[in-house]
């Protein structure tokens, strides 16, 4: 989401009550890690999570009159806005050693601070977006065979595609893939030092699958 257009949408000055869909998704994840971890056990297991404020159309031709001039054709052009909080975890971590056959855990949580997502179809029963991020992510990886522990902590920017599909409306499916790009850190190496590529996490390949859940909440702004 544009920076500028979080800060207009939120601004004190804009004193007006609407009401506001809160989308809340949740849905399961596999993680391919690069590298020695990727080697030991292909697949980790993991969730993803979201929490936005969706603006539609219509409700942004409500408040089209507290919008600034100089930002009102860019706010009117887009068919919805997306609004989330920075501090809100986008995935998480959870697979257990030997859950699917290797001797590697993976425990941790991942945030994605700031991003852009373009809709590319935007279709009342179908929306497929793709966009770009900064990310932080930890996690913990014990493990029987491989350098252990590992406190991976990296900062980070993926690409994402995700295509949407309503079912009711307020109930939405959505599924799509997301590659993690990071600073190579060895396996069982210090946080602080840069790893080689082969020996080191510096990619996450997760696919996804999310459950949408809309309800409204009225909204001051």
């Amino acid at each position: 989401m544009i920076t500028t257009l979080l800060a207009l949408l939120t601004a004190p000055s804009l004193a007006k009550k609407i009401e506001v869909p809160i989308d809340i998704g949740v849905g399961p994840a596999v993680n391919l890690v690069t590298g020695p971890v990727y080697r030991d056990q292909a697949i980790h297991t993991g969730l993803v999570f979201s929490a936005e404020a969706v603006l539609e159309k219509k409700t942004l031709r409500k408040v089209k009159g507290q919008i600034p001039k100089k930002y009102r054709d860019m706010v009117m052009s887009m068919n919805e806005v997306r609004i989330s909080h920075f501090l809100i975890p986008d995935q998480f971590f959870l697979s257990p050693k030997g859950m699917l056959g290797g001797t590697t855990g993976m425990w941790g949580i991942g945030f994605r601070p700031i991003g852009i997502d373009i809709p590319f179809v935007y279709e009342p029963a179908f929306r497929f977006d793709v966009g770009a991020g900064l990310r932080l992510s930890y996690a913990y990886l014990p493990s029987d065979d491989l350098p252990s522990p590992t406190h991976f902590l990296r900062p980070g920017l993926d690409l994402k595609a995700e295509a949407e599909v309503p079912i009711t409306d307020r109930f939405l499916v959505s599924f799509g893939w997301n590659s993690q790009f990071y600073i190579p850190q060895e396996v069982g190496g210090p946080v602080l030092e840069l790893g080689t590529l082969d020996e080191s996490i510096w990619h996450i390949g997760q696919g996804f699958f999310k459950f949408h859940f809309r309800f409204p909440y009225e909204y001051k702004f």
